[in-house]
């Protein structure tokens, strides 16, 4: 089957994500996450984007971003996988081996309301759905803690949002999210599926040729998430 032509037109926001190749476990010790940023930190300085959120957990990565070019997108994580990807089999001795990756990076349009920050609690949340820590900003290896506690290095490479940040964003992040929130986002996920409400989905499945994703697998239109009115 022919691969899906990736939409990534600049000015929208987006959920990106990429998953290990099989049962692989990416990053295992300390050296691993932090071999991760100097990579995320080079692409940067070679692709500069705009990055609202992030985490990396020991076998996949979201981010949540907002490029403002065409293009940039692909440029940014093409990148950043390839390189990251390179540099890891050198260091595990693990060059010849097969893919590091389980495919190219996958990126989902968001609405810029409420959904977008579903998406952002859904990122920043993920170490403390998983069970890695008991409070959100524990984990080192995320936007939330580098938003915190830094490093500096790091904090720098985040921008605003395009939305306002509530200013108990932290306890926020913290306070599990609606089952109707976290299945949205999956939708989007599994589907390839905009995040956003009805009529914004509609108007954005028209516009870059994604009426595709609003279908199940069995050809017929599936339900598209109810949105905006719900508040996180």
């Amino acid at each position: 089957m022919p691969r899906q032509s990736r939409v990534a037109p600049g000015g929208e926001v987006y959920h990106v994500l990429n998953r290990a190749n099989g049962r692989l476990r990416l990053f295992r010790t300390d050296d691993d996450f932090l071999a991760f940023y100097r990579v995320l930190r080079q692409t940067y300085e070679r692709t500069p984007t705009r990055l609202l959120a992030w985490c990396i957990m020991p076998n996949h990565w979201h981010f949540v971003v907002w490029p403002r070019h065409d293009g940039e997108l692909s440029r940014f994580f093409g990148y950043l996988g390839l390189t990251h990807a390179a540099r890891w089999q050198a260091a595990h001795n693990a060059i010849g081996t097969g893919h590091v990756y389980q495919s190219r990076f996958k990126n989902f349009l968001i609405q810029r309301d409420d959904h977008l920050k579903w998406v952002l609690r859904y990122v920043e949340r993920n170490p403390l759905r998983a069970g890695a820590v008991k409070r959100a900003q524990q984990w080192p290896w995320s936007s939330l803690h580098t938003r915190l506690k830094g490093p500096a290095e790091m904090k720098s490479l985040l921008t605003e949002w395009p939305i306002a940040m509530p200013a108990d964003w932290t306890k926020q992040v913290n306070r599990p999210q609606t089952a109707a929130e976290e299945e949205a986002v999956q939708l989007s996920i599994r589907r390839h599926r905009p995040l956003g409400d009805d009529r914004w989905i509609g108007a954005m499945a028209g516009r870059y040729d994604l009426q595709s994703t609003l279908r199940d697998r069995g050809g017929q239109k599936g339900r598209i998430a109810d949105g905006a009115k719900h508040k996180s």
